[in-house]
């Protein structure tokens, strides 16, 4: 099962972007003699910066995580962390030529393995623990889901059939095996450089979670069921039922999150996919 996924953030922990706070930041640079060129992204805050041959990758309000994730190699190095006049703190990581992965090269290992180090990383976890952030748990993330979706969301069948599932099926999982998760694992996010190395970019959604979050949303978008144990072993954990009704489950939620999303943004066209996408992971592994 495939389903395209356009590079928006979760809803959970989506950031609307200031237009405001945009300009103060490339006033700050051109002052200060650099080239900034928009460097894309769902939240427009990130840069292209040229100054005297260097070039940089600027990021305004940066996850405070991005230093132990550079120390770790999952993203590209830092280089730098200021606050600048308006109070705003910037991100200098080194320029990576590179390009997304596409959606074949998901299923490959190397994939699997970076995943494994981040969900393994007790470096990583820690830091996020040290951060004061507290465990996002299954009916956490279902009170989420039910207090922001709106009345034209909850018309669709599908949405009102998956709601039923999320409560009779609530996961369980002891905390204590939570780990690390990126929660946004689309293709969009994987950065294969130039010199052939691999990074998981863009953690504003960073949290200690089921690290079946991410595993859910990349199997049943990009690696074919049959190829699952086979992928899940190089994640070095076996394809279980438990593991697979966690993975189902973390889909669901997440999926009726950007059905809400792109009802909100009026993209019908891309709500109407990921209602179908929906309505194939609840009528797959029917009983599950």
């Amino acid at each position: 099962m495939k389903m395209v996924i356009y590079g928006s953030r979760n809803l959970f922990f989506w950031s609307h972007f200031l237009i405001e706070s945009e300009v103060n930041v490339l006033e700050q640079f051109y002052q200060l003699g650099w080239t900034l060129d928009s460097a894309g992204g769902a939240s427009g805050e990130a840069y292209m910066a040229e100054q005297d041959g260097q070039k940089l990758f600027l990021k305004r309000n940066s996850n405070p995580f991005i230093a132990a994730l550079s120390a770790e190699g999952i993203v590209p190095k830092l280089v730098w962390t200021k606050r600048i006049e308006t109070g705003e703190v910037v991100t200098a990581q080194h320029w990576k030529n590179g390009r997304e992965l596409t959606f074949n090269e998901m299923q490959e290992q190397r994939v699997a393995q970076l995943l494994k180090k981040i969900h393994n990383s007790k470096t990583l976890l820690n830091m996020l623990k040290r951060m004061e952030m507290e465990p996002i748990t299954p009916d956490i993330l279902l009170n989420k889901i039910n207090a922001s979706l709106s009345r034209d969301v909850l018309t669709h069948h599908a949405v009102r059939k998956a709601l039923t599932y999320l409560e009779d099926h609530m996961p369980v999982l002891d905390p204590r095996f939570y780990t690390v998760v990126h929660g946004d694992v689309n293709h969009n996010n994987w950065l294969l450089s130039d010199h052939d190395e691999l990074f998981l970019v863009d953690w504003e959604g960073a949290m200690i979670a089921d690290p079946a979050i991410d595993l859910g949303m990349l199997l049943y978008n990009y690696v074919p069921e049959k190829n699952w144990s086979e992928w899940l072993n190089v994640y070095d954990t076996k394809d279980s039922m438990d593991l697979q009704k966690r993975m189902k489950w973390y889909t669901v939620v997440q999926s009726i999150g950007m059905v809400q999303w792109y009802e909100e943004q009026k993209r019908y066209k891309d709500m109407n996919l990921w209602l179908n996408f929906l309505n194939e992971v609840m009528t797959n592994n029917a009983f599950i």
